[in-house]
């Protein structure tokens, strides 16, 4: 787990954690016991008014909780469709290489198809691999250092005036 994922998950854990504490429940009713007892009615109103607007309040803070909780599973987790996806492309790549280069040994890529099922990368994941940390991060990095090896191959190569 990359260090910014770690920090945005404890900082959510700690939020989450302080929202739980504030013990809402029990203020609540403290303050709907004060309210029976209460015969203006204009303070009545004002304390129904105001734990109102203090359920609202942490109502909204779990929902950003909640939400950004599901914004950082989404970032490393891969759907059933994603995975389907993927199969489909492998599979149409290697028909594509049997029709290109049909003496191109395929029966070992037609394995990597094997591997790439919805279950088999569920469960890998379900363990705790992280594909587009391991996979998607690195073929970034490779397509990056080549488009900057590729400029600065042709900044050097050009005349100087």
């Amino acid at each position: 787990m990359d260090t910014s994922l770690a920090t945005i998950l404890t900082e959510l854990g700690t939020t989450l954690t302080a929202l739980i504490i504030k013990n809402t429940t029990s203020a609540i009713n403290a303050k709907i016991k004060a309210i029976r007892e209460e015969k203006n009615i204009e303070n009545v109103r004002a304390t129904y008014d105001e734990i109102i607007n203090e359920l609202l309040s942490e109502r909204e803070e779990a929902i950003r909780i909640a939400q950004a909780y599901k914004i950082e599973l989404d970032r490393i987790e891969i759907s059933d469709e994603d995975i389907q996806h993927l199969y489909n492309t492998v599979e149409r790549i290697l028909e594509l290489l049997k029709v290109i280069s049909p003496t191109t040994p395929i029966d070992s890529l037609e394995q990597l198809k094997l591997l790439i099922s919805v279950d088999t990368l569920k469960t890998i994941q379900l363990l705790g691999f992280n594909y587009k940390a391991a996979i998607g991060e690195p073929l970034t990095q490779i397509c990056a250092d080549a488009i900057l090896s590729t400029t600065k191959l042709k900044n050097t190569n050009k005349p100087r005036k």
